[in-house]
């Protein structure tokens, strides 16, 4: 089975679908998974059918990541995000004036921590040399 190099758009491409599934379920309009649940508007079963595509895309990236990263990798990610987010609000670069400035904020901070971790396994690799493997093929 011949494998595909793990580039900068690999990585671009899992943060961009991350991106999508965290901010199709919850931003700070009114556009998103939360709002029209709670919307109360009819709908039932297509809500219920989002619901479970976007619990899909969650489980995969967040099961992906514990797998990659392990439980203090995530701590570690979130804790050098937040630094980096508190830097440059510190330097003036960054304003969170609002609350909703800070969600959108921690929402790409959220997503870039799911892309990372599924992505970690192909860093490691490539930095390292040395193969993860998890599952074994019979």
């Amino acid at each position: 089975m011949a494998q595909r190099a793990f580039t900068a758009g690999s990585f671009l491409l899992r943060w961009i679908v991350a991106l999508a599934a965290v901010l199709a379920t919850f931003n700070p309009t009114p556009y998103s998974y939360y709002r029209w649940v709670i919307a109360g508007s009819g709908q039932l079963p297509l809500k219920v059918l989002a619901g479970v595509c976007l619990l899909i895309l969650f489980v995969i990236y967040l099961r992906a990541t514990l797998r990659s990263l392990g439980l203090l990798g995530v701590v570690l990610a979130c804790a050098f995000l937040g630094a980096c987010i508190w830097a440059l609000i510190d330097f003036g670069l960054l304003a969170v004036d609002s609350p909703d400035a800070l969600a959108w904020v921690a929402l790409v901070a959220i997503a870039t921590v799911m892309a990372v971790g599924l992505s970690w396994s192909h860093v490691r690799r490539r930095v390292s040399g040395q193969l993860d493997v998890d599952d074994v093929e019979e």
